[in-house]
């Protein structure tokens, strides 16, 4: 019975060793990842003064462009709110009569385009006018009442664009009975076409100076790799493999990457804090909501992310290029 157990547990024996090796091999893989990781981290805090450097490098790159496109953000936010809250006004001939102006507006809101309409009479507008400008003394010298019947149309939610607010002004004046229709929309058509060209000035703007970040990277590392010729050059010759050497310059990047990355968010939020107080009153002199907004969570890991990947990238075309020059031959050689 004893020979029975000792057969049984010998599958078991057979299938762990099995298995062993695969399982070896990927702890191995992970375990020199989390070595490199590790000693390319340590070897950065042990030059503060460069790795610091380039982190400010990276982080003042990576925030112009970032500052510029929320910058952008809120104004689009704002010229949105602008052109959502833009109203049609249609001033009506003077000859129109109250129920000509009646059925006119009735017309006018059975229009798709069209959200509501408000029917102002002259008499009603004459009283506003004379309790907001203050010359209730040279209007009572008038024999009869200048203004017109006019039309407030709010356009509906589809319509609330430049292009549609365009198309139903050429509508509403084009109706009998129109006399003059007003939309103030030109500079917000303006501010528009400014902020599009703005917003590619700031996309070129931003891929310069990635690309900037990039060969700051790919110097640093390439210096690194001068540095650690020899240890390179041992590693060469006893077999490791291109991506083995490889491996501690591009986790060095990604660590630059790392602390581009945090520079610049710090860097964003104190540059908000500086300016919120200023903005906001000047905000709130034009009577607007205004304000700058930051990044949000999401933002934050995206501009990180997108760090480390940049530096990434720098130490790979460093390590491409300068890698291959450095073959096992020049110890013979030396």
């Amino acid at each position: 019975m004893a020979e029975s157990g000792n057969r049984r547990k010998e599958p078991s024996r057979g299938a762990r060793a099995s298995k062993s090796p695969l399982a070896q091999q990927a702890s191995s893989y992970f375990s020199h990842h989390r070595k490199v990781a590790r000693d390319s981290a340590r070897r950065l805090w042990q030059a503060p003064v460069a790795s610091t450097m380039t982190w400010t490098v990276m982080g003042v790159a990576l925030a112009l462009p970032v500052a510029l496109m929320l910058l952008l953000a809120s104004l689009q936010g704002v010229s949105a709110g602008w052109e959502s809250s833009a109203r049609v006004t249609a001033y009506l001939a003077q000859d129109v009569t109250l129920d000509q102006a009646e059925a006119l507006r009735k017309n006018v809101g059975n229009d798709s385009r069209v959200a509501g309409v408000e029917l102002i009479d002259r008499d009603t507008a004459l009283k506003e006018f004379r309790a907001s400008s203050g010359l209730e003394d040279a209007l009572d010298y008038l024999n009869e009442n200048p203004l017109p019947h006019t039309l407030l149309v709010t356009p509906s939610d589809g319509s609330r664009t430049a292009d549609g607010i365009q198309t139903l002004l050429a509508v509403v004046e084009g109706m009998e009975g129109v006399d003059q229709v007003q939309v103030d929309l030109g500079w917000l058509q303006r501010l528009n076409a400014m902020t599009e060209l703005l917003e590619r000035a700031v996309w070129a703007l931003a891929i310069l100076l990635a690309a900037a970040v990039v060969l700051v990277i790919g110097n640093t590392v390439r210096l690194s790799i001068e540095n650690r010729r020899d240890e390179i050059l041992v590693a060469k010759l006893v077999g490791g493999t291109d991506a083995f050497v490889r491996r501690p310059f591009l986790y060095t990047g990604a660590w630059f990457g790392l602390g581009g990355g945090v520079v610049a968010w710090l860097l964003l939020q104190v540059s908000l804090w500086w300016l919120s107080g200023p903005v906001e009153r000047l905000a709130g002199l034009y009577r607007s909501d205004f304000s700058l907004s930051g990044l949000t969570f999401d933002g934050v890991l995206a501009l990180i992310i997108a760090a480390m990947l940049l530096g990434w990238l720098g130490a790979w075309v460093a390590v491409k290029r300068h890698l291959d020059d450095i073959e096992p031959g020049e110890i013979a050689g030396g």
